[in-house]
């Protein structure tokens, strides 16, 4: 039993060396313009199954960036289900501000309210009033741009000055040049442009505000508000205790969120404030649509798979057929089929990773960093490529396997012919 398996051994290796001399034989003498188109197939094939599922997942990738960016920051505080605010909201701010590692910490002072414009102007009796309901964010404005850069969101006016009263960015979701969507349940101000005056009521208190700037975010927590100096709006809504509702707090790139995450939920206890990262955070239905939109790129990218299986069986299938003389006399020469069969299954292989490697070199060396420059700018995110290393390589690792079946399919087929009816074209 031992002398079979040693002479199995060399005749699987001498198998793959012959197929591999064939291959590399065969490779060199096809023409270089079929070898190119079918290269060039392979590499759209793998862009297919690499960009489409990345760009479909991107597009919502930029909507959770963004959220994280602009909104939530890497730790976000609010107050729990059973209360109103965030009590002891300045003790966890100043504790998050001394904590080794923390960038910036902001607190938001929330209320809602009613915005009327144009309310100067009689109204007549067909007509409705401009108004729209909204949410009123009292700010530091400092803490706020540090945080989450807000500044960097004004698509008109200015940013608040520190202590400035009297001033309100507004969300460009409640203006109707920005958000012309009619539906009865949504309300938007007709007319509204900086300078312009707006009557603000917040529950019964009635307040004159001038629009200073307006805010054009792509993010609805952000562009269906109105800000405020934060002192200003707990004036309003007579919150005389410094308690917030809701805290951003913003960590150097790197740092262990747990030690951070263990003091702040120790100091709000069991039942105080919900103390949560930026994924815990994360909206619901943002985690829902990226797992949809990565399932229906896998499936898109899937079809690619298939119609790249074919079209290799197709190459190799009539190469072996036009061959078949070739390869009768291969196997009457003393060729096994095996080492035939490798060949092609090496041809494929070769295909595959020339198409593969340009490939990775471009969504990794040119597609990922400009669409990290150029974003894809839709209605409701920038979008971007999303690839990670170890998802690519697994669809790469799915292209070779494919590959290679394809390959050694359709030269079984033509080898398992009659040595002599291939030799004689029969």
């Amino acid at each position: 039993m031992s002398s079979q398996k040693v002479q199995s051994q060399p005749s699987f290796f001498t198998s793959l060396s012959v197929g591999w001399f064939l291959a590399t034989r065969d490779l060199a003498r096809a023409s270089r313009w079929t070898t190119l188109l079918i290269i060039s197939v392979m590499t759209l094939t793998f862009l297919n199954l690499v960009v489409v599922s990345g760009i479909l997942v991107g597009l919502i990738q930029g909507s959770v960036d963004a959220n994280k960016r602009q909104y939530t920051s890497d730790i976000f505080i609010t107050e729990p289900l059973s209360k109103v605010y965030i009590e002891d909201s300045r003790l966890l701010a100043s504790t998050a501000r001394a904590t080794e590692g923390v960038i910036g910490v902001t607190e938001r002072y929330l209320s809602s309210a009613k915005i009327e414009a144009n309310y100067k102007r009689q109204v007549q009796a067909d007509e409705t009033r401009d108004t729209a309901n909204a949410s009123v964010a009292g700010i530091s404005p400092v803490d706020e741009d540090i945080v989450t850069g807000l500044s960097s969101e004004i698509a008109e006016g200015e940013y608040l000055e520190p202590g400035e009263t009297g001033s309100i960015l507004m969300g460009a979701d409640l203006l109707y040049k920005y958000n012309q969507i009619t539906s009865p349940d949504i309300q938007v101000l007709d007319e509204v442009t900086i300078g312009d005056t707006v009557r603000v009521t917040i529950g019964d208190t009635v307040n004159e505000f001038v629009v200073k700037g307006i805010l054009d975010s792509k993010l609805s927590e952000i562009d269906l508000r109105i800000f405020m100096n934060e002192g200003e709006l707990r004036q309003l809504i007579n919150r005389r205790a410094t308690n917030a509702d809701e805290i951003a707090i913003m960590v150097e790139p790197g740092t262990d969120l747990v030690p951070i995450l263990d003091t702040l939920r120790s100091l709000s206890g069991p039942d105080g404030a919900l103390v949560r990262t930026a994924e815990e955070a994360q909206p619901k239905f943002l985690q829902d649509i990226t797992a949809t939109f990565a399932i229906l790129g896998n499936a898109i990218g899937s079809i690619g798979l298939a119609v790249a299986s074919i079209t290799i069986f197709i190459v190799i299938f009539v190469n072996a057929i036009t061959r078949r003389r070739f390869i009768g006399i291969l196997k009457g020469i003393g060729i096994t089929s095996t080492a035939i069969q490798w060949s092609y299954m090496f041809q494929s292989l070769f295909y595959a990773g020339a198409g593969i490697a340009i490939g990775m070199c471009l969504v990794f060396g040119v597609l990922k960093p400009f669409f990290a420059e150029h974003p894809i700018d839709f209605p409701f995110s920038d979008g971007i490529l999303v690839a990670t290393m170890g998802g690519t390589l697994l669809r790469a690792g799915l292209l070779l396997i494919a590959t290679v079946i394809a390959g050694f399919l359709p030269a079984k087929i033509v080898v398992r012919q009659n040595t002599l009816d291939a030799i004689l074209g029969r």
